[in-house]
């Protein structure tokens, strides 16, 4: 018998706030969204591992590395650029992004469903390799990542309730707001590049 969660841990407040910190200074294209979210995936990794959603486990590992990624690319550009500029990507490029997310997400899925005990590996491995995607394109400063983050947030909600995750569940509602929000910005700062150039 599953004894349902009442309480949330210090791991996951503190997870959640450093969550909420990075997605709004994203949004806000400041260069301090990489320290916060490598704070908060360290700890998001070790509450999910221990809750069996192991792709996402392993995608926190992942992203406290994309979060180094990022981190140097949006400190160069602001270097060479005296801000942190964002632009779409062609649609050739959008393929090859997807085609690849999609390889991944059945890759990654195969394993998880065929090699361990991972609870619900095709849902969690789809948000696993969205995010991947959602990531690199974060650190590569393209709009399109906010549409992606957009998927994953709606994805994620619904798993973490199944899961007695409550208080990720509403942190990725919050994250929902915070990419939109973010991508009515990008929007907004590329037309004004577009125009100034």
């Amino acid at each position: 018998m599953v004894i349902p969660r009442t309480t949330m841990s210090s791991l996951e407040w503190i997870a959640t706030l450093l969550g909420i910190a990075c997605v709004a200074l994203a949004a806000m294209r400041n260069v301090w969204t990489f320290p916060t979210g490598i704070g908060s995936v360290v700890l998001l990794g070790i509450v999910v591992f221990e809750a069996r959603l192991y792709s996402d486990a392993a995608l926190q590992v992942f992203f406290a590395v994309a979060n180094l990624y990022g981190w140097v690319q949006w400190r160069r550009a602001k270097g060479m650029e005296g801000e942190i500029a964002v632009r779409t990507m062609a649609t050739g490029e959008r393929m090859r992004w997807a085609v690849a997310t999609l390889a991944g997400w059945l890759a990654w899925g195969a394993l998880m469903h065929s090699r361990t005990d991972a609870a619900y590996p095709w849902w969690d491995a789809a948000i696993a390799a969205v995010s991947i995607a959602a990531q690199l394109l974060m650190g590569r400063r393209r709009i399109e990542n906010w549409c992606l983050w957009i998927a994953v947030d709606v994805a994620s909600v619904p798993l973490y309730l199944i899961k007695e995750l409550y208080l990720f569940a509403g942190l990725y509602l919050i994250y929902l707001a915070l990419a939109v929000g973010g991508l009515m910005s990008w929007h907004k700062a590329s037309r004004g590049g577009r125009e100034a150039a």
